[in-house]
């Protein structure tokens, strides 16, 4: 196919796509059968695309191809009534046409969605899947210990164990030289403070570096609860807190233990 060059028409730059300009009428020069074939344009290496000016042998202004059925009223559209360029944009006003008897009433305009939040944090007083935890008392730091690492499996953490130092017997008081004891699994590091003072800053960033360190979730127990700089820098961390009730029952005291709880292990 060969589309015959108009000589006296100038190229021009294709700056909007109108259907009715991107077709061109070209004869076979073998058969004299006529079809639509896209109009040539040329990519000027600027960035620009420019259309090239070619004499369509019809009039016919859109290819048979591109008629979807079912797209199309009989008798909707007159030939000749839409002159190419003719649409002026502002001109056309909702409602002012009409199609018989029925007159096409402005669409309202749809109200914005509300906007959703980026994050939800998880319910905090939704009920626990699980089995209530049995408490068991605790008397002794060992007893802490214990309570610490059942606790710790009832959140779905498996095969915690002690991984630090036996302690002494009875509750430590402050100034003891016996160590914090450390509980580990596979996916979790805790630590368990049986002392009568509240953990200290430095233990809870400690923690969370060696939790960091191993790629596991950390999780703090206190007897004596927190320093205040310490239950602040932990919710900064994501770090949960507990405190260990006497009666056996952990309590969380921040917002990252309250979800752990919801959400378990």
């Amino acid at each position: 196919m060969a589309p015959t060059l108009s000589g006296d028409a100038r190229v021009e730059a294709v700056t909007r796509r109108a259907w009715a300009d991107e077709w061109v009428t070209v004869r076979c020069a073998a058969c004299a059968r006529e079809g639509q074939w896209p109009r040539p344009e040329l990519g000027c290496p600027c960035g620009a695309m420019l259309r090239i000016a070619v004499e369509p042998d019809t009039a016919e202004p859109f290819p048979p191809e591109s008629f979807v059925p079912g797209s199309f009223t009989p008798g909707s559209f007159v030939p000749g009534s839409f002159v190419p360029g003719s649409f002026v944009p502002g001109s056309f006003t909702p409602g002012s046409v009409t199609s018989g008897s029925v007159t096409a009433e402005p669409v309202a305009a749809e109200e914005p969605a509300p906007e959703r939040p980026s994050h939800i944090p998880l319910p905090r007083t939704a009920a626990s899947p699980r089995p209530g935890f049995r408490p068991v008392t605790i008397r002794t730091a060992r007893d802490a210990v214990t309570t610490a690492a059942l606790y710790l499996r009832w959140l779905g953490f498996k095969s915690v164990v002690e991984s630090g130092e036996p302690l002494e017997t009875g509750i430590r008081t402050p100034g003891s030289r016996t160590p914090d004891v450390g509980l580990r699994g596979p996916d979790v590091i805790a630590q368990v403070d049986p002392t009568t003072a509240p953990a200290s800053l430095r233990s809870v960033e400690c923690l969370w570096l060696n939790g960091m360190n191993a790629s596991t979730t950390s999780v703090y127990f206190s007897l004596a609860g927190y320093a205040d700089d310490a239950r602040a820098r932990a919710d900064d961390l994501g770090l949960p807190l507990f405190v260990l009730d006497l009666t056996g029952a952990p309590q969380p005291v921040n917002g990252p233990a309250e979800e752990l709880v919801s959400s378990g292990a």
